[in-house]
Order: structure tokens, then C-alpha cells, then sequence
């Protein structure tokens, strides 16, 4: 299955590991939101208003405790739809 094919509701994994770039508020600069590998949750597809061909995936990643983490902005190239990192 391709990422193009997934909805809300559909489990991702990172394929990298992925830091804040700043855009979560409440987490430290440069901190570790999903290191690769990590399993996920589509919350939303969009896209920049300024790359409309380019889809943006809002996914929460699982934290300690399976506890969902904050939704996190992540282009395609950054998820798998498997937990090796391949997708």
C-alpha cells in the first residue's frame, strides 16, 4: 500500500527520526517527536497553500504508554506504511 492511498484513521510509521522544528508549541526546539519506526495515526491529508501538489500528512505518534503525542506535520517522505520504514 501506497501513502497516497491512506485516509484519516490509517496507521503510519515514521521513517526517520523526527524532531520539532519549532511548530509544536509546548515541546523543546530540536526535541524527538517519533524516532524511526514509531507507529502513528493519520489525523488529517492536506497540503501547503504554496505547494498545493504536495500532500501534508497531520499524524500523532505514540508516546510512553501508548499515550497519542501532539499532531505533528510531516511530509510523505518522512512515513512508511511499514514499521521497518519502507513503504
Amino acid at each position: 500500500m501506497e501513502l497516497s492511498q491512506l485516509n484519516p484513521g490509517d496507521l503510519v510509521h515514521a521513517a526517520i527520526d523526527l524532531f520539532n522544528d519549532g511548530g509544536i508549541p509546548d515541546i523543546p526546539e530540536n526535541a524527538l517527536i517519533a524516532a524511526k519506526g514509531t507507529r502513528g495515526v493519520i489525523v488529517k491529508i492536506g497540503h501547503l497553500e504554496e505547494d498545493p501538489e504536495r500532500e501534508l500528512y497531520l499524524v500523532r505518534f505514540e508516546g510512553e504508554g501508548l499515550v497519542l503525542g501532539p499532531p505533528t506535520g510531516c511530509w510523505a517522505e518522512e512515513l512508511s506504511v511499514g514499521a521497518d520504514g519502507q513503504e
